[in-house]
């Protein structure tokens, strides 16, 4: 019983009579970075690939296991960078099942001799997936015996491609950066009956600072500390995500308060070749961490050699998870 009312719950946003669902959402906000703002393509210079997997609320039987895959590089002949980006949400065990295939551009313009602009958009074509056959009707129960007769239900559609459009900018110095984004700017019918169901927009704004704190040596990178917050909407719902990141040497530790939700710790390693990182929610809302079991998230990054970035590309100084 338990289970089909939780089933039953993750698809009601799903519905066409006004609710609406929320995308699915990484702690290790810039480890997916064209995930977080497709302005971010190509500012890391030479190709990098980017891998994710978040598993949240593993305690509960419809949990929401999330992954992500991108590829990015930028190219001097058209100023800019260009990125492919892969994602497959799955709710309930598998009820809901969320697939997008985006290409992102992000025009790269230099202000100054200081200050760089990143101008990005994605493209993408999405895919959502209702499995009827996991869905449990209230004429399918028995007072005594549960869930034992076939339900009367008879399927409504169950499958749906929409076209999503995106955008968002980049500004940064030396040792300071911010932006914004927003993402489906067209609003597409995501509903996978009978109906209509407006996929809401996403607002995104994020901004952070690197502060040295020692040199570099033949040993390490030296030590700073990266100060970040991040804002979205969707929907009317609000959420407010303040952290700080201890970089030293390869190694990065960090802290983040999710407001009223979450207090997030993460563990990172990162060379000029790779990155991994790990991070754990810990749940502090009412749906406590006992329930839930939090959220686990795992990040890799590979970074591949190029022949063609400038001598005078500018990177940016953001967190690497």
């Amino acid at each position: 019983m338990k289970k089909g009312i939780i089933i039953l719950l993750a698809i009601i946003g799903t519905m066409s009579f006004g609710a609406n669902a929320q995308d699915p959402q990484f702690t290790q906000f810039y480890a997916n970075p064209i995930y977080l703002n497709p302005a971010f393509a190509g500012s890391n210079g030479c190709p990098r690939f980017a891998l994710n997997y978040r598993n949240q609320w593993p305690s509960l039987s419809g949990n929401y296991v999330t992954y992500s895959a991108s590829y990015d590089q930028y190219f001097k002949n058209i100023n800019g960078g260009i990125a492919v980006i892969g994602m497959h949400d799955r709710q309930g065990q598998g009820t809901i099942a969320t697939t997008m295939l985006g290409l992102v551009y992000s025009y790269h313009l230099k202000v100054n001799r200081k200050f760089t602009m990143l101008f990005g958009a994605r493209a993408a074509m999405f895919n959502k997936f209702l499995d009827w056959d996991k869905l449990t009707f209230g004429d399918m129960i028995d007072p005594r015996k549960g869930f034992i007769y076939k339900t009367g239900d008879v399927p409504r559609g169950g499958s749906k491609y929409f076209f999503d459009a995106s955008a968002g900018f980049v500004g940064y110095s030396k040792n300071f950066f911010f932006g914004g984004a927003v993402h489906h700017l067209n609003r597409p019918n995501e509903s996978m009956i009978v109906g209509e169901s407006k996929l809401p927009m996403r607002f995104t704004g994020h901004a952070g600072a690197e502060i040295k704190l020692g040199q570099k040596s033949q040993y390490n990178n030296g030590t700073s500390i990266m100060p970040n917050v991040i804002y979205q909407y969707q929907n009317g719902f609000q959420e407010i995500s303040i952290g700080t990141y201890v970089k030293y040497g390869v190694f990065t530790f960090g802290a983040w308060y999710r407001n009223r939700d979450a207090f997030i710790l993460s563990l990172g390693i990162n060379t000029k070749k790779f990155k991994i990182g790990y991070s754990y929610d810990v749940t502090v809302s009412k749906l406590n961490n006992g329930v839930s079991g939090g959220s686990h998230e795992v990040s890799l990054g590979l970074n591949m050699n190029c022949k063609t970035k400038p001598r005078s590309f500018r990177t940016i100084s953001c967190p690497s998870f």
